[in-house]
């Protein structure tokens, strides 16, 4: 837990640095002969750079009091929440904040001015930061695996809107998501997993030299759920399809899959399983809440940047493969406006020759305003 505690706030106050540090990090990195505490001394920030996300923060929760019907969720994934394993998707971090939007707000007009097949209006809409780190499965070998997943850090931020329609005796939930960021060097993922590792004295990253080189990416996502309710065992029942789908240089994939939901009332949710963003938050009655949550999803991967490497330079890559599939499952726990939730996910092979699939699990720890 210390770790994940320390990777959780390292990742977080390095997204300043990221903005800071952005024109002198598109410079060519050291050669592998160069030292590498130095670098990662070097690329440590000041101590009042690492201070500007606690004042962010702080300065959005004094705006947040003043909205209604707002969330912030912060979440943390990493590997070892699941699996003994440190590579692959070895981390995440992400910040999410959803408010409803009021009528003549640029994201409402954004909303109505999209097609009506895609969304009619914005229930709610949320803004999102995110970092994620990618390593292979040996990360103290210093030269290139090339049997192996590339080195690659990833930071963006997004806009989503989400809309919530009764159809009869099912709801259906629509998520649309808009991201852009960058891929690279630039994302401060070798620094953060060596600093990270150097506090907790694990292994010592030693291959980031041949990670995916800077490029931007862009990225458009769409998911539609339909989810029927009834009651069971005193509790609430949530089960139902779902199909999504995702254009642009990072991921571009078409899925469908179906997920339950058992437990205490969540009324006018759009999504079944908790999504950072989304309003699958508890009703804020007294005393403990919870529910239990399951779901499966199959992917048509046409483009993973993270495995075919980069699209306009010579990378390292793997062959991906194109059918993928994902089981998750976890558990909520809120307590008024505050809720906690663990979600632990499995997901087959995606690229040829990889030995074992990969496990990884989640916390979020969100509240409500």
């Amino acid at each position: 837990m210390l770790a994940i505690f320390l990777h959780n706030y390292i990742q977080s106050t390095m997204f300043v640095d990221v903005l800071q540090k952005w024109p002198q990090n598109t410079a060519p990195k050291n050669t592998p002969q160069d030292n590498l505490k130095e670098r990662a001394m070097k690329d440590t920030p000041p101590l009042r750079w690492q201070l500007l996300p606690l004042v962010a923060v702080v300065t959005l929760l004094s705006t947040l009091a003043q909205a209604d019907d707002s969330v912030l969720s912060i979440k943390h994934a990493n590997d070892g929440m699941a699996s003994s394993d440190d590579g692959h998707f070895t981390s995440g971090f992400e910040l999410n904040w959803t408010f409803q939007p009021e009528a003549q707000s640029w994201t409402q007009r954004l909303a109505t001015a999209l097609p009506d097949s895609l969304i009619g209006s914005a229930d709610m809409a949320a803004f999102r930061l995110v970092h994620q780190i990618y390593t292979p499965n040996n990360i103290e070998q210093r030269g290139l695996i090339e049997d192996d997943r590339p080195y690659a850090g990833i930071v963006y931020g997004g806009i989503s809107l989400y809309e919530d329609v009764p159809m009869g005796n099912w709801r259906q939930a629509t998520d649309l998501h808009l991201d852009i960021g960058l891929v690279g060097p630039s994302s401060l993922a070798d620094s953060i997993q060596r600093e990270v590792h150097r506090i907790t004295e694990s292994d010592r990253p030693s291959g980031w030299d041949n990670q995916l080189g800077d490029e931007a990416i862009v990225n458009v996502a769409m998911r539609r759920q339909w989810w029927y309710s009834s009651p069971l065992m005193g509790k609430q029942f949530v089960h139902g399809p779902s199909v999504s789908a995702a254009l642009g240089n990072l991921y571009t994939y078409a899925s469908a899959g179906y997920s339950v939901r058992w437990g205490d009332e969540a009324p006018s949710i759009p999504t079944l399983t908790p999504s950072p963003g989304s309003r699958y938050h508890m009703t804020g009655k007294e005393g403990w809440q919870w529910y239990l949550f399951a779901s499966v999803d199959g992917y048509y991967m046409a483009q993973n940047l993270t495995l075919d490497g980069n699209t306009f330079r010579n990378s390292h890559s793997v062959d991906r493969k194109e059918w993928v599939g994902d089981v998750s499952a976890g558990l909520a726990l809120a307590w008024e406006d505050w809720q906690v939730t663990y979600a632990a996910v499995q997901r087959s092979r995606e690229f040829d020759g990889q030995e074992e699939q990969d496990k990884f699990g989640s916390i979020t720890l969100s509240k409500r305003f």
